[in-house]
C-alpha cells in the first residue's frame, strides 16, 4: 500500500484526499461482499445483486465518514500539493492530530455500518425478529474487529507521504509530542482483531458448508483458505507490513550511516514510539555528521594525527611525556626582503606553495607539523606517535621536500633544513582554554641553531652528530661540516652536511 499512496501523492496531490477515499473503497469491500454473501448462504438465499448492492452503499458511507475526503487536513495536503506555502510543522501536526481522531472516528463507522448492513442483508434474504439482532451484532464484531486489524495503517498509511512532503529534509518532526497507546500496543490490538475476525469467519464458513461436520478435513481447507485468501493479504499485506515501515527505514538509515554517509534524514511519519525512534534516529545522525565536520575542520587547524588521538583518547593522552626524536626545522632563505617586496597576499600564497610541500612530506614519513613559524616550521618525528626509525623518517622526509622545492620553485625559493635527534618533554602546555601540543628541551633548540647555521655552510640540509648516530642506514654523501659553537650550548656540535647530489 505504501507504493500506492507514494504513487497517488506524486500524481494526484491536488485531489490525493478523494484518490485516498477511492482506494480505500475497494481495498474494504470485499470483507462486506463476504459478509454480505455469506448471510445469504447461510439464510439461502439467491438475492447476491441486492446483497452486493447494500454492501457497496455501506462502504461508501464508511470510507466517507472515515476519510471526509477535500475537508480539515485533507486541504491543507492538497494546498501544498498544489504549490501553495504553507506553515508545516502546523499543517505536519494537523496530520497527527487527524490520525488520532480518524482512529476512534473509523471504529465507530465501521462497528455501525457492519451493523446495518448485516441487518440489511439478513432482512433482504427474509430473515426477521431475534435473528436481525444477532446479525447486527454478528456484523458489527466482524466490521469493527476487520477495522481493529489495520488500526493503525488505515489511518497512518496514507498520510506517509503527505508527511515526507511537508517534512522535507527538515527537522520540524523531530520534536513533536508522541501519542499513546504505542506501537506495540497497537500491535497487540491488532493481533487479538485478527484472531477474533478469522475465528468469526471461519464459523461463518463452517455454518455455510453444511458437510463440513461430516468431513473434518474441511475444517483445516477452511483454515488454510482463510490464511492464504484473506490473512497474507489482509492482515500481512494491508495491516502489519506497511506498519514495519519505518522500522525497514531505520535499518536502511544504519546501513547509510555505517558507510559514512550523514546526508539523508529518516522520515518521522508515525505518531508513536517508532516515530519518536526515527526521530532519535535523526538526532543521532545530525551529531555524528557534526563531529564529523568538527574533526575535518579540527583536522585543518590541528595535524590530523593529533585530531585523531584527542578525538579517540581524550586530550588526557598529551599530559606530557619523556620522548626519543627527531626534530626537524624548515626555513625560507631570506624571506623578508620578499614579503617586502611582495603584496600580503602574494606572501601568503608563497608560504602556502611551500607547506603544501612540507606538510606532506611530513606526515607521509609518519612525523607530525607541531607548529608553523611565520616563514618556516617546526616538525618531530617519533611524537606524538612513536616512530622505531625516526632520524631516518626525518632524513627521507628532508631531502624529499629539498627535491620537490627546487623542482617547483628552481632558485626562486630556498630553503635551510636543521635536524637533531635527543630526548624532549611532549605534552599539552597551555591554560585558560587554550592549549597547544608542544616539545620542551634543549634537542629543540639545537635543531633551531642548525637550521640557521645552513646559512653559513650553504648546506640546504644540515644534521647533527646525535642524528647521524640514530640512523638505521646512514646515507652516502655524508659530509663533515665540523664542530660549531651554537648559541646557548657550551660545547660544540659536530655537524653533517649532505653531498647536494645525493639531496
Amino acid at each position: 500500500m505504501d507504493r500506492i499512496w507514494q504513487w497517488a501523492w506524486d500524481h494526484h496531490g491536488a485531489r490525493y484526499s478523494w484518490v485516498v477515499a477511492a482506494a480505500s473503497y475497494f481495498v474494504a469491500l470485499p470483507v462486506y461482499l463476504f459478509l454480505s454473501f455469506a448471510i445469504l448462504a447461510v439464510e439461502h438465499s439467491s438475492r447476491y445483486l441486492e446483497a452486493a448492492a447494500a454492501a457497496g452503499v455501506a462502504v461508501l458511507v464508511i470510507v466517507y465518514a472515515v476519510a471526509l475526503p477535500g475537508i480539515g487536513v485533507w486541504r491543507l495536503a492538497e494546498q501544498w500539493a498544489a504549490g501553495r506555502e504553507l506553515d508545516r510543522a502546523r499543517a505536519l501536526e494537523a496530520t497527527y492530530a487527524w490520525c488520532r481522531s480518524a482512529i476512534a472516528r473509523a471504529l465507530a463507522a465501521f462497528a455501525v455500518c457492519g451493523a446495518v448492513l448485516s441487518v440489511s442483508v439478513s432482512a433482504i434474504a427474509g430473515a426477521n425478529g431475534l435473528r436481525l439482532v444477532q446479525y447486527a451484532i454478528l456484523g458489527g464484531v466482524t466490521a469493527a474487529g476487520s477495522h481493529l486489524i489495520a488500526v493503525h495503517t488505515v489511518a497512518e498509511g496514507p498520510m506517509r507521504p503527505v508527511r515526507i512532503a511537508l517534512a522535507g529534509d527538515v527537522d520540524i518532526g523531530d520534536s513533536l509530542p508522541r501519542s499513546r497507546p504505542t506501537f506495540a500496543a497497537w500491535s497487540n490490538f491488532a493481533m487479538l482483531a485478527a484472531v477474533l475476525t478469522f475465528a468469526v469467519i471461519g464459523a461463518m464458513l463452517s455454518a455455510v458448508f453444511h458437510d463440513a461436520s461430516r468431513q473434518p478435513v474441511t475444517w483445516v481447507m477452511i483454515g488454510c483458505a482463510l490464511a492464504l485468501g484473506l490473512g497474507v493479504p489482509i492482515t500481512l499485506g494491508v495491516a502489519f507490513s506497511p506498519s514495519l515501515r519505518p522500522i525497514r527505514d531505520l535499518a536502511e538509515g544504519t546501513k547509510r550511516v555505517a558507510a559514512g554517509d550523514y546526508s539523508r534524514r529518516l522520515p518521522v511519519v508515525q505518531d508513536d514510539d517508532l516515530g519518536a525512534l526515527a526521530a532519535s534516529f535523526n538526532r543521532m545522525q545530525a551529531g555524528l555528521a557534526e563531529r564529523q565536520r568538527l574533526q575535518g575542520a579540527f583536522g585543518t587547524y590541528v595535524d590530523p594525527i593529533l585530531a585523531a588521538r584527542l578525538l579517540e583518547q581524550g586530550d588526557d593522552v598529551f599530559t606530557g611525556e619523556r620522548r626519543e626524536v627527531t626534530v626537524m626545522f624548515v626555513d625560507i632563505r631570506d624571506f623578508t626582503p620578499f614579503a617586502e617586496a611582495n603584496t600580503a597576499e602574494d606572501t601568503v600564497i608563497r608560504l602556502n606553495a611551500l607547506f603544501e610541500i612540507v606538510v606532506p612530506a611530513v606526515v607521509d614519513a609518519g612525523g607530525h607539523v607541531n607548529k608553523f613559524l611565520g616563514d618556516g616550521a617546526l616538525a618531530v618525528f617519533g611524537a606524538p606517535n612513536a616512530i622505531a626509525e625516526h632520524a631516518d623518517a626525518a632524513l627521507s622526509a628532508a631531502v624529499l621536500i629539498h627535491r620537490l622545492v627546487a623542482e617547483r620553485f628552481g632558485g626562486e625559493l630556498r630553503i635551510g633544513i636543521g635536524i637533531n635527534t635527543g630526548a624532549v618533554i611532549a605534552g599539552t602546555i597551555g591554560g585558560g582554554g587554550k592549549l597547544e601540543f608542544t616539545l620542551i628541551g634543549d634537542t629543540v633548540n639545537v635543531a633551531a641553531r642548525v637550521e640557521q647555521l645552513t646559512k653559513t655552510t650553504g648546506d640546504a640540509i644540515l644534521l647533527t652528530h646525535h642524528t647521524v648516530d640514530a640512523l638505521a642506514s646512514p646515507p652516502p654523501g655524508l659530509i663533515d661540516r665540523g664542530s660549531h659553537a651554537l648559541k646557548g650550548k657550551s660545547a660544540e656540535v659536530q655537524i653533517f652536511g649532505l653531498d647536494p647530489a645525493v639531496a
